[in-house]
């Protein structure tokens, strides 16, 4: 048990209480002891009622994050170990393993600390004070876990580059974590092969998160010709190409990104039906349609445009923009796919913006499906923060 008490103010915590893994600084009413920043701290109620175990930060809004509800609980490597263990046998029972995140920080309750797992390369983004002090022992555990099932681990890179690092006092990081290996991995997901660049792609190197979601695109894209826009490295794309796509445009601002997708293309023998461009999807957007560009399917897989609630009526004029401009690209009675990956973004206020830019466009659209992100990146109810990602595929149709 850590002697160190954090005290909530009497009538906080009530996100928290209801299944929340944080603690907000303005909610802490007292400290007992004198504990460091990123120490393991007890969490009471104003009454003394204990609450849990969890991570403290006084640099961070988030003061502190919880590991464990039983106020009991001792954080050593026995705790670690049945976190990871956990963590890697639901991989095994709900996703395809050889690319995969393992850990998905608070909906792991491991907070603050995400790992992918691509082939026999492991990736680490450390994003809280208290986790990274931990990291180290959870990543040789992780690895000991993986060995059990006959899967060596080559290496492990680091990825701890995010701004977000800063908001809890911590500096940007990014390297390896064993012997230097070759950064670019041979991935297979859903039977197209990628090169992911661990240590100069996006975020980890690839998004794990739509793995399921492009698979659900390909019968829409059978023998059709298919806008792919925010291609990043062609992996909507590839899948639309596998579909069967007679052809295939993809879109992306970064010229990494389009080489990296070239490359994707030529090494599943793709070439001759996916081309890449490099160029602003708002710019390209609208210049098609003056040209009178139609596609049978028109994918919108746009970064966050928001990453806080101060910004997020900047980022519906963004989601607004692209989804009107995409929807009039779109043949009657073809189809799109569109998303928003930010948490801020809200399901509800995601289908008002879709909904006011079909209006705009005066077309009609008919919901196929509605989807999340892929069961890697479980959603803990309660924990809001781990739903972020929402995903729908209409038809469009002209005003009958």
């Amino acid at each position: 048990m850590t002697e160190s008490i954090i005290r909530l103010k009497r009538g906080e915590g009530r996100a928290f209480k209801a299944g929340g893994p944080w603690i907000y600084d303005n909610e802490i009413g007292e400290i007992l002891g004198d504990p460091a920043d990123g120490d393991i701290v007890r969490l009471e109620d104003y009454n003394g009622y204990p609450l849990g175990v969890g991570f403290l930060n006084r640099a961070s809004t988030i003061a502190v994050r919880l590991l464990s509800r039983d106020a009991d609980a001792v954080i050593d490597a026995a705790f670690l170990e049945k976190r990871v263990r956990d963590a890697w046998s639901y991989r095994k029972r709900v996703v395809d393993t050889s690319a995969c995140r393992v850990i998905f920080g608070e909906a792991d309750f491991l907070p603050g600390l995400v790992v992918d797992k691509f082939a026999d390369v492991l990736v680490a983004e450390s994003l809280a004070l208290g986790i990274d002090r931990l990291k180290q022992t959870i990543l040789d555990i992780l690895v000991r876990v993986l060995a059990e099932d006959g899967i060596a681990v080559r290496g492990v890179y680091e990825r701890s580059d995010a701004k977000v690092r800063l908001k809890e006092g911590m500096e940007r990081f990014k390297g390896f974590l064993t012997a230097p290996f070759d950064p670019v991995v041979e991935i297979t997901e859903n039977g197209v092969r990628y090169l992911v660049d661990v240590a100069e792609g996006q975020k980890t190197g690839f998004f794990l998160d739509q793995k399921y979601n492009r698979l659900a695109i390909r019968p829409l894209a059978q023998g059709g010709r298919v806008l792919d826009c925010f291609t990043h490295t062609g992996a909507f794309a590839l899948n639309a190409a596998m579909g069967g796509a007679a052809e295939v445009i993809g879109v992306d601002a970064s010229q990494l990104g389009v080489d990296q997708a070239a490359k994707n293309a030529a090494l599943n023998d793709l070439s001759d039906r996916a081309r890449f461009v490099c160029e602003d999807v708002f710019d390209l957007l609208p210049r098609l349609e003056k040209q009178g560009e139609k596609f049978d399917l028109v994918i919108l897989d746009p970064p966050a445009f928001t990453k806080s609630r101060s910004s997020v009526k900047k980022a519906v004029t963004g989601y607004r923009e692209i989804n009107l401009r995409g929807i009039k690209l779109v043949k009657n009675g073809g189809f799109l796919a569109t998303c928003s990956c930010s948490h801020f973004m809200t399901p509800e206020l995601l289908e008002k913006t879709i909904q006011e830019a079909a209006r705009d466009a005066r077309r009609r659209l008919r919901q196929v499906e509605f989807r999340t992100q892929a069961p890697d990146h479980p959603i803990l109810w309660g924990a809001g923060e781990s739903y972020y990602l929402k995903f729908y595929i209409f038809q469009v149709v002209d005003e009958q």
